[in-house]
């Protein structure tokens, strides 16, 4: 089974019932990808469960003989839970492990549950959670079947969010054919406090994690799953400059405290359908390589569930430096807001497009290219152009669109937290129907109609290239092994000249990025050339799919 179930070896424990019930018998049903929950009672309260109990395990052992070690979770007081994802069906039976052996409500604790096959519903309910085979550029789900990622950036989301905004919002995206959430899961920089003052931890040198807090963010990692979208949370914010950086966990917490944290929050959600983004907006090479590589392996370095990337901060690249860090399942990175020469190159020309291919089989994701609506300037244009440049820069995998106005979740009168003030910027609700996030879509619903996973940069393909005659006119290039598809995004209308030496004879058709619509292409084949001019002003997509 394709599914790499990996466990992040939490320091906590999954704690149990009084001594009288050792052994907890018949724990329910549940459903194959769905949410497996077992609760426990300690028999005593600890002063720091994190640093009280070193480690509390639960082994599962799948109906096939399979095992799977879980790391569980203190939720307050004597409370404690255990949450899995079963890939089997049938009966599994587990068991918990407590280093204070002494606490029969911790330790030895036995029980069975049955997995009940796959019900109808979203793709991750029948189709499996999301994993990633060796050797492949793109995501998939557990029976094999492509996933195309296209977020959204909600960082704020999940802490500010009411219910029922939240509610509102994922149906709007999950409409829009979006498939992933990003969002982030601790007090940092973008946002203080949830709405009632409470912050997920306090300390540094020796923290305390607030239950309240998560139990509050528990439910909004529900509530995506519930759309079938993927959860894709922030554990520590890291960025280690700027206003507020003293907010970020991902700064100011040591190497041990900053894995602590991350492991707790691995165990409270790994039984939820999640793409863990291990830090946010960092700098993770140079003088910090090492440091992220000691988290890195610390938090997810042994078995643990759901996939795992970084967020760098704009214009960096970790695609290199991590090559050989096996916990590192997608290599993501910002290319920042705006459209200067510098920024364009990074996307079009950078270590992305240059090195993929030199590199270990992973997604390379663009996770946060431009924000609609984040500077005056800055339109759905341009949030479209910098989709468009970096999904076709590398193998197509997926992309991340974001708006100003939903990331910090602002309501109106409101002011974005340590970031510059952008009186322009509209409030989340108004954001959520901005035309990038349309737009964006229709991008993702292009490519689900083709076998995207096929298409590699084929940038040799262009007899000339306007790109370098004016960085903001460049052409990207697209195809399959066997050039039986093509997709070229043309930025600026000109004519464009695509080599054909075989003199391959294809049906061309125009994707409008900004409807969505096609329409024929006319296309010039002539001595080994395909050309083409786009039918209208601004930007457009050529498909070229050869005849048979």
């Amino acid at each position: 089974m394709n599914f790499r179930f990996r466990a992040a070896g939490l320091v906590l424990a999954v704690a149990c019932f009084a001594p009288a019930f050792a052994e907890t018998g018949f724990s329910g049903e549940v459903g194959i990808w769905r949410k497996f929950e077992h609760s426990f009672v300690s028999i005593r309260e600890y002063d720091n469960p994190l640093y009280d109990i070193r480690s509390f395990t639960v082994r599962f052992i799948a109906p096939g003989g399979r095992v799977r070690t879980v790391n569980g979770f203190w939720d307050g007081a004597t409370d404690w839970k255990v949450r899995f994802m079963p890939d089997e069906t049938g009966t599994w039976t587990f068991e918990s492990a407590c280093s204070d052996t002494l606490n029969p409500g911790l330790h030895g604790i036995k029980g069975s549950f049955v997995c009940a096959g796959a019900e109808r519903g979203p793709d991750i309910f029948t189709r499996g959670a999301i994993t990633r085979a060796k050797g492949a550029y793109h995501l998939m789900h557990a029976d094999g079947s492509p996933f195309f990622w296209l977020g959204d950036t909600a960082w704020n989301g999940a802490i500010r969010a009411t219910g029922e905004e939240w509610d509102r919002y994922l149906d709007f995206r999950a409409g829009q054919g979006y498939s992933v959430i990003q969002f982030i899961t601790t007090q940092w920089r973008g946002c203080a406090a949830d709405p009632d003052g409470r912050v997920a931890f306090e300390g540094a040198g020796r923290i305390r994690v607030n239950p309240d807090f998560f139990r509050r963010i528990d439910r909004r990692f529900d509530q995506v799953n519930e759309r079938g979208l993927i959860a894709a949370p922030g554990l520590l914010w890291t960025l280690q400059r700027g206003a507020g950086r003293e907010l970020n966990p991902g700064y100011y917490l040591p190497d041990p405290e900053a894995i602590l944290l991350a492991r707790y929050m691995v165990a409270r959600w790994g039984g939820n359908h999640v793409v863990w983004l291990l830090g946010g907006d960092g700098k993770y090479i140079d003088e910090y390589e090492q440091r992220w590589k000691n988290i890195g392996r610390g938090v997810f370095g042994d078995e643990h569930p759901g996939l795992v990337t970084l967020h760098p901060m704009g214009g960096s690249w970790v695609g290199n430096a991590y090559a050989g860090e096996p916990w590192l399942d997608i290599i993501g990175y910002q290319s920042s807001h705006g459209l200067g020469k510098s920024t364009v190159e990074f996307m079009t020309r950078g270590p992305a497009a240059r090195t993929w291919h030199m590199l270990p089989a992973r997604p390379v994701l663009n996770m946060e290219p431009i924000y609609e609506n984040i500077f005056r300037n800055m339109s759905e244009r341009d949030v479209r152009t910098a989709c468009w440049w970096s999904i076709l820069a590398t193998p197509v995998s997926g992309i991340t669109y974001g708006a100003n106005g939903i990331w910090p979740w602002l309501k109106a009168g409101e002011k974005i937290l340590n970031h510059t003030d952008a009186p322009h910027t509209r409030p989340w609700e108004e954001s959520l129907s901005f035309p990038g996030g349309a737009q964006t879509a229709h991008l993702a619903a292009f490519m689900r109609r083709l076998e995207w996973w096929r298409l590699r940069p084929a940038q040799e393909l262009l007899a000339d290239q306007p790109g370098d005659r004016d960085f903001k006119q460049f052409v990207s290039a697209a195809a399959d092994d066997s050039r039986d598809v093509i997709v070229v995004y043309i930025p600026v209308r000109t004519t464009i000249s695509l080599l054909n030496p075989g003199a391959f004879p294809y049906r061309g058709r125009w994707f409008d990025p900004v409807t969505g619509q096609y329409k024929a292409a006319s296309i010039d084949a002539r001595k080994g050339i395909l050309a083409a001019t786009p039918p209208a002003d601004d930007d457009w997509v050529l498909l070229l799919e050869k005849r048979r």
